[in-house]
């Protein structure tokens, strides 16, 4: 195998594969990233047996061939060399680097030992700008569980009816749902993705209206931005029917400018110590809302106005919820709906279209 590249666009193929490499694995190959000169690009993949990521490259290819080099040593050593042209030569495991004065010779690895990855049997695709993708993703991952015990809300749920793709997330806490119109797909669709592999795609999804291809398999599912694919398997399990678990009917609807809100909860919450996590008490009053904290560090509590009369609900949150889902609503009003202080609270966009909703449950208060 030899090849001559351009140094900084190797890096940035480097990098982007990296992300789905294993930091330590029983299996050394999975800590490496698999460089394959093909006949007019090099293709260049990580894969860490739950998700893969490759991209391909423009090179100028000598010799194809193929070889496994540790993603750590070759990033760190791609990155540190001058810009211009990189050579790279491997002779059976012995691999030659050189770029400009500098040069390194390391040992890479049989490329047969590499796993192979799963095929995508496509179901359906389906094709939505990046940029609403990444906007989707990041306006919903906040929510997306940690608790590996119930593995199926590690995910983020995609579903396809009706020419909208729907994303949820919930973590037994807060739900956040964001709905969009796609193109693509006539028939309904229900999978869920793992949101370690959607944090890794909101990463590749640029501010650009250029497409992210979805296609779907039975138990993988792809996503195409240009030349670099996300493969991911999907999660399996029953997911939460939100449709059912969000109320329709509410007491209290009041109208917030989001930001003036987030600032308020953000004053309040400076006494709070993230390790004792106490709840911020919000009392919704006539076209007011009233918020307190109280720490063993002090009390703090600030006013704010609203549209609407609260009607006296007084309901806990953790501070951190709600910040997360005003600082995610893509709209400057919110609607706060309320039923009492045991109930949900649901934000909506002011119209209260579909667009987007998030859930949040109350915090038991104790008395003042």
């Amino acid at each position: 195998m030899k090849f001559t590249t351009e140094k900084s666009t190797l890096h940035q193929a480097i990098q982007t594969a990296a992300k789905a490499t294993s930091t330590r694995s029983p299996i050394p190959s999975l800590e490496g990233l698999l460089l394959e000169a093909l006949p007019d690009k090099l293709k260049i993949t990580g894969y860490d047996l739950k998700k893969a990521i490759y991209t391909s490259i423009d090179a100028d290819i000598q010799r194809p061939g193929s070889i496994i080099l540790n993603a750590r040593i070759f990033g760190n050593i791609i990155s540190s060399m001058p810009e211009g042209d990189i050579l790279i030569e491997a002779d059976g495991e012995n691999v030659r680097i050189q770029g400009h004065t500098a040069e390194f010779h390391i040992m890479g690895t049989n490329a047969a030992d590499y796993p192979e990855l799963p095929d995508i049997d496509s179901q359906a695709g389906v094709s939505l700008p990046q940029n609403l993708l990444n906007r989707m993703i990041r306006q919903t991952i906040f929510a997306v569980s940690d608790n590996e015990s119930r593995p199926v809300y590690t995910g983020e749920l995609f579903e396809i009816s009706g020419g909208n793709l729907t994303m949820v997330a919930v973590d037994g806490y807060r739900l956040a749902l964001r709905r969009e119109p796609v193109e693509g797909i006539e028939t309904e669709h229900s999978f869920i993705v793992p949101g370690s592999a959607l944090s890794d795609l909101e990463k590749l999804c640029g501010d650009t209206e250029d497409s992210v291809v979805i296609n779907l398999g039975t138990k993988h599912i792809s996503f195409a931005i240009g030349d670099t694919v996300l493969l991911s398997r999907r999660l399996e399990g029953e997911f939460l029917n939100y449709k059912k678990s969000v109320p329709s009917e509410f007491r209290v609807k009041v109208m917030a400018d989001r930001a003036g809100l987030q600032r308020t909860i953000e004053r309040v919450s400076l006494i709070i110590d993230d390790r004792v996590k106490n709840p911020i008490r919000c009392s919704f009053g006539d076209n007011a809302l009233k918020i307190i904290c109280t720490t063993t560090v002090g009390k703090a509590e600030d006013t704010i106005a609203l549209d609407g009369d609260g009607q006296g609900v007084e309901i806990g949150f953790n501070n951190r919820y709600l910040l997360d889902a005003l600082k995610a609503a893509p709209a400057e009003e919110v609607k706060i709906c309320l039923n009492s202080g045991n109930a949900p609270c649901v934000i909506h966009p002011p119209e209260e279209t579909d667009e987007f909703l998030y859930m949040i449950l109350p915090v038991r208060l104790k008395a003042e």
